[in-house]
């Protein structure tokens, strides 16, 4: 560990009400689901250029609000809240005195596409606040050299538009445009437009780049191809561009390209994962590390030369039972905000001083929880029964002696998002009482590069099943689980799946748990938000089966016959991602073949996943419930 790493810790800020810092003590019978599922303190943490504020965004119940507060000082400058199912964030810094921020009405817990939400800026005491108007189309880029107040900004309307937003009245100065029906600009330090990268027809993405005031096209392929290239920031002098590459499907890489000699050099890659977000210094003029997420969530530091590259290798250091999410820093670069979190800890902020070298605790998202209760999470690989290597998490109840029972919990999408390590409340509530929990990011997942993401497409109900199987059976022979008492349970996509493979492997699974699930395939093509926007009709007729008949088959709808164990349904009333309609048919369905599932539960206020953490204390006092009558878990020590 670096010398110069020291740690101060200071009591925690207090904003609406007191919290206490220290975890407490574990407890001796599992954590109440109430505790679990309790609303974090705080959500979006982010640093002032000047480092002397700091912006956070606080979950209350049916709205998230924002507050400043002057760091030191421990009480707000201002608060914002704009009233119930209002939700505040996507907050950035306009200058010292001004931010930026978006509100929208949140639809679900696992609706991923959540509205854009309308802009609003405000001087941090609270004055001078206005409505952008046209916000909610508006993409913010950075800031402008020119005058503090003003910002790019881009936005898209049948092509990429560029231009300066003065966040003091909303006006807005066009700079650029790029045929692009859905784009983003590039601008090098010295606010000169470079590059444009977007989606054109048919499904096309291009990267263009200026050259004599036109726009000359440098890499196009399929939306979801193998082989593409992306600028995505400019080395310090402008003669060199860091880009995003993909060549043929694999893991995408950053790399590095000389301008004038068209020299290129890989800067930073990972085997098993694509990039997540890159860490620029605090005049974002040098890209410091990239992160990545293979297993548990690392940064690779690429430029040790810089100060700041040196400080976030020696904080990673510093934390070693800890992964660490860097956030924004002060212009200068002195100050830089950082969450370290593992699998049992949801984690805590810190504001790092690399002038006098020290981490100073500011936030504890859910102090009330003790980590030494929690279960611990490890990251497993194996091999489907194809040879294709699978990754995913395993979370065994502390003390387990031999097999436990085991819930197979599958996220949705499922195209993009995939399981990450860290602190799950839901895998908490399963663990804790007994279960082993196996979490798979099956072929389709995103995060593994466009070629494992892509072999999912059309094979919803097929070999995607069969990767869950094959997870199953591994973790069976691995002695980890009881191959008589295992569940299958998941939201959205992973509701479809738990009663697809419930009808694809009969004998496998004691029961199966759909929550805002899709059970009808066809349907998806009719119903739901999905197929009101020609992107999404371009989606699933990408990614689903042809023809009627292979998506019927590829339904749980349309397989009632072959589905004989416990069901429980879990809906909103008010999803519309996924209409309820889902599930109101699948219990048709069933119901003419003389079956019934054994528990529904309804909530008419909810979405595409229970918002509320009253309703998710029901829900999962229920599921556990249900659990317990088909898998009749042993006692586990604590």
């Amino acid at each position: 560990m670096k010398s110069w790493i020291r740690f101060v810790i200071i009591s925690v800020f207090l904003l609406t009400s007191a919290v206490n810092a220290q975890p407490a003590p574990p407890p001796s019978t599992p954590l109440a689901l109430e505790a679990l599922f309790r609303e974090p303190e705080f959500r979006q943490v982010t640093l002032s250029p000047d480092g002397q504020h700091i912006a956070v965004t606080l979950p209350q119940g049916d709205r998230t609000v924002l507050v400043v507060l002057k760091i030191g000082t421990k009480k707000p400058l201002s608060r914002w809240d704009f009233g119930p199912t209002q939700h505040i964030g996507n907050v950035y810094w306009v200058n010292n005195q001004r931010i930026l921020f978006g509100v929208s009405e949140k639809k679900g817990s696992l609706d991923s596409r959540q509205p854009t939400p309308d802009l609003y800026a405000s001087d941090i005491d609270g004055s001078k606040r206005i409505e952008i108007p046209n916000g909610n189309t508006y993409q913010i880029l950075g800031r402008t050299k020119d005058d503090p107040n003003v910002l790019w900004a881009q936005r898209s309307i049948e092509q990429a538009f560029l231009f300066k937003l003065d966040t003091r009245d909303g006006r807005t100065n066009t700079v650029a445009s790029a045929p692009l029906e859905f784009g983003s600009f590039l601008l090098d330090h010295d606010e000169r437009v470079r590059y444009a990268i977007g989606r054109v027809k048919n499904n096309v993405l291009r990267t263009l780049q200026r050259q004599d005031d036109m726009w000359v096209t440098l890499s196009e392929t399929e939306l979801g191809g193998d082989d593409f290239l992306m600028p995505i920031a400019f080395d310090a002098d402008n003669r060199r561009v860091f880009m995003m590459s993909s060549e043929k499907g694999a893991p995408r890489k950053v790399i590095l390209k000389d301008l004038q000699t068209g020299a290129i050099e890989v800067v930073s890659e990972n085997d098993i994962s694509d990039p997540t977000e890159q860490i620029m210094s605090g005049d974002e003029r040098h890209m410091l590390a990239v992160e990545y997420q293979p297993d548990r969530y690392t940064v690779d530091v690429i430029n040790t030369t810089h100060p700041e590259g040196r400080a976030i290798a020696g904080l990673i250091k510093a934390f070693p039972k800890h992964s660490l999410a860097f956030g924004n820093s002060s212009s200068d670069g002195r100050l830089r905000i950082f969450r370290a979190f593992n699998d049992t800890d949801p984690g805590a902020y810190y504001l790092f001083d690399l002038k006098r070298g020290t981490a100073t605790f500011l936030l504890s998202s859910r102090p009330w929880l003790s980590p030494e209760s929690m279960a611990t999470s490890r990251p497993i690989s194996f091999e489907a029964r194809d040879g294709l290597t699978l990754h995913g998490y395993l979370t065994t109840p502390r003390g387990a002696q031999g097999r436990s029972p085991m819930v197979v919990l599958v996220h949705g999408g499922p195209h993009g998002p995939r399981d990450s390590w860290g602190f799950d409340p839901e895998v908490q509530a399963l663990a804790t009482r007994g279960y082993a929990v196996l979490q798979i990011n099956f072929r389709g997942s995103g995060g593994y590069g466009q070629a494992f993401e892509r072999a999912g497409y059309r094979l919803w109900g097929t070999i995607m099943q069969d990767d869950l199987t094959d997870g199953v059976r591994w973790a069976v022979q691995q002695g980890v689980a009881d191959q008589d008492r295992v569940c299958i349970y998941g939201g959205s996509y992973g509701g479809y799946a738990a009663l697809m493979s419930s009808a694809r492997e009969q004998g496998l699974y004691r029961c199966a748990i759909g929550y805002v699930g899709v059970y009808s395939i066809p349907m998806m093509f009719d119903k739901g938000d999905i197929p009101k926007s020609a992107a999404g009709r371009s989606f699933l007729k990408r990614v689903l089966p042809e023809s009627e008949d292979e998506r019927k088959a590829q339904s749980p709808a349309f397989n009632i016959d072959k589905i004989n164990i416990p069901v429980m349904l879990v809906h909103g009333a008010k999803d519309q991602r996924v209409p309820i309609d889902q599930m109101e048919f699948l219990i048709n369905e069933m119901k003419k073949s003389g079956k019934k599932p054994e528990l529904v539960l309804v909530k008419p206020k909810e979405g595409h996943g229970f918002q509320m953490p009253e309703n998710n204390v029901d829900l999962y006092t229920k599921m556990l419930d249900f659990l317990s009558r088909h898998l009749a878990t042993r006692n586990v020590s604590p």
